[in-house]
């Protein structure tokens, strides 16, 4: 239950959730969860609307989510950890460990470019047409065959939606001395010992009945294919999908859990994760004033000045510039965090010691979904005492 000490106005936490109602009364999406915490307590825990269009599915607290791109954030941590324990570094070249992936200028991409997006390498959703997604062995193989760099890295920043992360969580799972698969991984080195029990990669069957599956309102921007041939986004209904990219379901608890354990410097209730050093360095802006090309296209559509990208280590930055911003305009430079798709959403304020989730349901378009949480962020931030 929310605490009236976690240092947040209780009316301004309502009007967020008034906010939110206002929005779904709207036809803007269908519902959210969300929880506010500043200090470790939380403030706000709330599920709001529905599920689904039809207004049949009520949200609750345990609703699970794919988390679409938020995914990231696990992968992003397995990878710390492998540059922590000196399995592979930041400067380490990928086709060194995957030696497959040798082969013209994507030799000198190192995992510092796969975590700040700025590999050369095209940002592709899939790697050949028409392939099914849910096997991250066949994913890594059709990657090598088919993917082959448009420039040299660190020339420009692209939000890559696949590539990156599901090599680096190949990589991970190559380094792993106990030859674990990328699920086992993330279940014993992150899940377990935070005990987001609520938290899968693949669609778990006990976690099913409670799932939103992600309607895209009609305009779905590609196919996600599994080998059951569930439908046109299908892999996210694969219990067995191991897609370190966009592969992973959760729930708001579940969310706060990993994310307090990044404000806290990556420990959580005697459980460390990943240590204060690596994160100082994850949170950094490493793109400069570059702008990310995916967003500098967005951006140009809508009628905006294209803005920096503002990433640090696998994550999206706050950053310097008033711009827009998923994570509002009044967060702290160094606010950093992951989002997904047209719906999830996580940052961490490490000035203001707070915490947001938001996991939506009825994904909305790029553009809409900025200003949706940049404007939901500012809310929760007003709220701070």
């Amino acid at each position: 239950m929310p605490d009236p000490t976690s240092g947040l106005d209780p009316d301004r936490l309502s009007h967020l959730k008034a906010a939110i109602e206002a929005d779904i009364a709207a036809d803007r999406y269908f519902g959210a969860v969300v929880a506010v915490a500043r200090h470790g307590v939380l403030g706000f825990a709330e599920p709001i609307g529905f599920g689904d269009q039809a207004r049949t599915t009520p949200l609750a607290q345990d609703s699970v989510f794919s988390l679409f791109s938020l995914t990231k954030a696990f992968t992003n941590v397995l990878a710390f950890r492998a540059i922590e324990l000196g399995q592979f570094a930041l400067t380490t070249r990928v086709s060194d460990v995957i030696p497959e992936f040798r082969g013209g200028t994507r030799e000198t991409v190192t995992f510092f470019h796969l975590l700040t997006h700025s590999s050369g390498l095209p940002p592709v959703w899939i790697p050949k047409p028409g392939m099914y997604i849910d096997r991250l062995d066949e994913i890594i193989a059709a990657i090598c065959a088919n993917i082959r760099s448009l420039e040299p890295p660190g020339e420009r920043v692209h939000y890559s939606p696949l590539v990156h992360h599901a090599l680096m969580g190949e990589a991970v799972r190559r380094c792993d001395p106990r030859g674990r698969s990328y699920r086992e991984l993330l279940q014993d080195e992150v899940l377990t010992p935070l005990r987001m029990r609520d938290t899968a990669i693949g669609l778990r069957k006990d976690l099913a009945p409670r799932h939103i599956f992600p309607d895209f309102r009609g305009r779905p921007p590609q196919e996600h294919l599994g080998r059951n041939n569930l439908g046109p986004q299908g892999a996210f209904k694969e219990e067995h999908a191991e897609m370190p990219w966009v592969g992973g379901v959760s729930t708001v608890p579940d969310l706060l859990r990993f994310a307090e354990m990044l404000r806290l410097g990556g420990t959580l209730d005697g459980k460390r994760i990943v240590s204060p050093a690596m994160l100082e360095l994850a949170t950094r802006n490493w793109t400069g004033d570059k702008p990310n090309e995916l967003y500098k296209g967005i951006a140009i559509n809508h009628g905006w000045e294209p803005y920096p990208a503002y990433i640090g280590l696998g994550f999206g930055l706050r950053g310097d510039k008033v711009c827009p911003s998923l994570y509002g305009t009044l967060t702290s430079p160094r606010t950093f965090g992951n989002y997904g798709s047209g719906s999830t959403l996580f940052w961490v304020d490490p000035a203001l010691d707070m915490t947001f989730v938001c996991l939506s349901a009825g994904v909305m378009q790029a553009a809409a979904n900025i200003e949706r949480f940049q404007r939901l962020s500012d809310i929760a931030v007003s709220a701070a005492l």
